[in-house]
């Protein structure tokens, strides 16, 4: 399973950035004689309430939507990495402030709080990116606070730090090996978690807005329109199902093998 979600994934990404080289049709062009028209040989994902073509709907919006979802899941990891090793790491009063920081941010519930900000802001992909980062950093940040603590414990690591090493040195040459399979499986979750994100807000009409478009405003845009054409919300939703499906597989994948590692060492 594990093989077929990383084909199954690397797939649609180059599909979704490959094919509109190829497939040249608008997914801006409106015909008026072809509004929503059924799945077929010139239409494949059929056309919306305006006439446009499906599919290239879905791959522009698909890109949109795996750019946002990756490189907000990098940001958001990034930040959690970092918070995490510096609270494990020096520990003491640094890690009492960002444990108590960060159970402030979990108080309130990640998608409420992405709706509270995004409400204030004009939406934009950029703006979302930044959002998304900035309320998901707090799971990677509690599982790497963890894991840091227990590696600052080690005598090694103590031995290192009476010696005089650098802090730089420590973190880069010893923490960094040790927390780079829970670093990937938080960031494959985030990745879906950031995609799932922006659909959301995308389909309740607070994310990205016309002429832009995602997966989530696509399956927003079929919502009015589901009872006589199902295909204009089921390939967008299809999609972000099959993206999601795919990065929780091989998160679970890798959360296995670490697992069985850890067992293995111990």
């Amino acid at each position: 399973m594990y093989k077929f979600a990383v084909y199954l994934l690397v797939s649609l990404i180059v599909l979704v950035f490959v094919l509109p080289f190829f497939y040249t049709v608008s997914p801006y062009e409106l015909n008026p004689l072809k509004i929503l028209t059924s799945p077929s040989f010139e239409h494949l994902f059929g056309t919306d309430r305006l006439g446009r073509d499906n599919l290239a709907r879905i791959l522009e919006g698909g890109q949109t939507s795996l750019i946002i979802g990756f490189l907000a899941a990098s940001i958001s990891s990034l930040i959690g990495l970092f918070i995490g090793i510096n609270a494990g790491y020096f520990k003491g009063n640094i890690d009492k402030t960002i444990t108590i920081m960060i159970d402030l941010f979990l108080t309130f519930p990640t998608f409420f709080l992405l709706l509270a900000l995004v409400s204030y802001i004009q939406a934009s992909s950029v703006i979302l990116i930044i959002v998304i980062s900035i309320t998901g950093w707090m799971g990677m940040a509690r599982l790497i606070r963890s894991e840091s603590f227990a590696i600052g414990n080690k005598p090694y690591i103590k031995i290192l730090k009476l010696s005089n090493v650098s802090t730089m040195k420590i973190i880069f040459k010893y923490f960094a090996p040790l927390l780079a399979p829970i670093f990937l499986i938080s960031f494959t979750f985030g990745v879906g978690g950031s995609i799932l994100a922006e659909s959301g807000l995308s389909f309740l009409g607070l994310g990205i807005n016309p002429p832009q478009m995602s997966w989530g405003s696509l399956l927003s845009d079929g919502k009015s329109v589901i009872d006589i054409a199902w295909w204009v919300s089921f390939f967008p939703g299809l999609m972000i199902f099959l993206v999601t499906f795919c990065l929780i597989q091989i998160s679970d994948f890798l959360q296995g093998k670490f697992n069985t590692k850890e067992i293995q060492s111990t």
